[in-house]
């Protein structure tokens, strides 16, 4: 489990459980500011279900698939009843040709499927992932991505779309709401993200 990996990595006991104790270490592992920290750790715990899910969840019904992926079955003729209840399968389709990733022979869109704390998706993220940690592991083993690099995926991801700075602007509506833009691409989960925000941040404030 990705919580009780960081909590190894950062020297606290590895219970799976997000408190205090873990905020602090997590902060100084990372050598994040309190602000930073809070923002961080608050948005990977909503992403990630309370540090419950580091993997794309794609395990959808015929239905679902149409509903949520109409370009790729309902729209483009294709039978929904084929792929549903088989998440590789349809990873294949939905993330073919598209983030680096090859046609859906290739197996790529399961392969790189989101993982992370913040669903780290597609072979180009994943080698870009893999050139910030200056190793290839990630590209030979994806799965890391789930479980060792969950949180670095995700510090990955702050690092190269400039969140810092979004964050330096302190704990406040303004900030909490611009950051979640950028991860959500909307507003899904403001209040939930702005709750944990807050209480994170007065474990190390």
């Amino acid at each position: 489990m990705s919580l009780k990996s960081l909590q190894e990595k950062a020297g606290v006991t590895a219970d799976g459980a997000f408190g205090p104790g873990t905020m602090k270490a997590g902060m100084a592992y990372y050598k994040l500011t309190p602000v930073r920290a809070a923002h961080f750790f608050a948005q990977t715990a909503h992403e990630t279900g309370n540090f419950k899910a580091f993997s794309e969840n794609l395990n959808y019904s015929a239905d679902g698939l149409n509903k949520i992926f109409p370009k790729y079955f309902k729209n483009a003729g294709k039978d929904a009843n084929g792929y549903a209840r088989n998440p590789e399968k349809i990873a294949n389709v939905v993330y073919a040709s598209r983030m680096g990733n090859g046609d859906e022979a290739s197996g790529d869109g399961w392969k790189y499927r989101g993982r992370g704390a913040l669903q780290l998706t597609g072979k180009a993220n994943y080698e870009a992932f893999a050139k910030y940690l200056g190793n290839n592991e990630v590209l030979e083993n994806p799965d890391l991505v789930a479980t060792k690099y969950a949180f670095e995926s995700a510090m990955f991801f702050f690092d190269k779309n400039k969140l810092w700075d979004i964050c330096d602007k302190g704990v406040n509506d303004e900030a909490m709401l611009a950051l979640t833009k950028r991860i959500n691409g909307g507003t899904h989960g403001l209040d939930d993200r702005k709750e944990k925000t807050k209480k994170y941040y007065g474990y190390v404030k």
